[in-house]
């Protein structure tokens, strides 16, 4: 039997748990699971205190994406009955930036679809940051495709703070999921972000079929990238998509692969992300002892809790929402 308390214990000396120490944590028995959260929790508190960051998304650019992502809506193979319209004008992302303010959302993401934004691209979302930046105290993150170095500086000369980009997955898994691109093709990616002094927001989506080696190796190959800001997404299956029929998480699952991300990054910003309303339903609550992060008020193509009630849950349990105390994160 894995004993939590005393690889916390290790966590907490600054030593790196092992990969077969956090294979041995995918396969906590159920009726252990609280035990993990609490000894998950002590990282959690020990980093994080009871705070909760909130992040808003906004899909600036939805759909007619050429790569082939199969667990994606909004990719060329998906089906799903999407909206799909071009990139909005900057006003748009500016009225949507005010709401995540008004929503006490630490980050606002502005995210397009594509592989690679044209430079165009980059001049209207540019310009919408600036207006962002000189009107509202607010991070922005930005999740455009793959990302030539130039087009990384020009965000960041702009006032982005912070590029998503995710792993999604192990590289061994990746061609499972997409075929399109490569694992190294987003390492670039996120190696031309950190080279234009943007801060990396990169994480993953379980429950993709994947293994429990999968999920370890994509924890072990994140810790190596060392991004500020890690996002586990939860499969939410999608009609008309390869991955429609795949839904084998459970909450406790969720709750096991969150707590071995914590165990291996104790002090990364670890974000509970797209499908958590849906994987975690009641038991919801319980990842506030894990992850200090939330979205709220949706995703890309898929609903989510309204901002009142994410904060209402925050409160319930005895944490509180993170002050927003500046418009730059650096």
């Amino acid at each position: 039997m894995t004993d939590y308390m005393l690889l916390a214990d290790k966590v907490l000396h600054d030593e790196e748990i092992t990969r077969e120490e956090g294979l041995a944590l995918l396969h906590t028995p159920d009726e252990e699971l609280l035990g993990l959260i609490n000894a998950a929790y002590r990282i959690r508190h020990r980093h994080f205190g009871n705070t909760v960051t909130l992040q808003m998304l906004f899909n600036a650019k939805s759909g007619a994406c050429i790569e082939d992502c199969h667990y994606c809506s909004q990719s060329s193979i998906s089906k799903a009955p999407i909206e799909r319209y071009a990139l909005v004008e900057p006003e748009q992302m500016l009225t949507a930036a005010r709401r995540a303010a008004e929503s006490k959302a630490q980050r606002y993401c502005v995210v397009i679809s594509g592989r690679s934004p044209l430079d165009r691209e980059i001049d209207v979302v540019s310009k919408a940051v600036r207006q962002i930046k000189e009107e509202l105290p607010i991070q922005v993150c930005c999740s455009l495709g793959l990302l030539t170095e130039p087009q990384a500086k020009s965000l960041k000369a702009a006032g982005v703070d912070r590029i998503n980009h995710n792993l999604n997955t192990s590289e061994a898994y990746h061609a499972s999921i997409c075929t399109t691109h490569t694992f190294q093709d987003r390492l670039t990616t996120l190696n031309n972000a950190r080279a234009a002094g943007l801060e990396l927001c990169s994480g993953g989506i379980v429950g993709m079929g994947e293994q429990d080696e999968d999920l370890v190796d994509l924890a072990l190959s994140l810790k190596e990238l060392n991004p500020d800001s890690i996002p586990l997404n939860m499969l939410h299956p999608q009609a008309g998509t390869p991955l429609e029929d795949c839904n084998h998480l459970t909450p406790q699952r969720c709750l096991k692969i969150m707590s071995m991300f914590r165990f291996i990054h104790p002090k990364r910003e670890l974000r509970a992300a797209g499908g958590r309303e849906f994987n975690l339903r009641s038991l919801q609550p319980l990842a506030l002892y894990v992850a200090d992060s939330l979205f709220v008020n949706g995703y890309l193509t898929t609903p989510g809790d309204p901002a009142h009630e994410v904060q209402k849950m925050i409160e319930d349990m005895g944490f509180e929402v993170a002050v927003n105390s500046s418009a730059c994160s650096a």
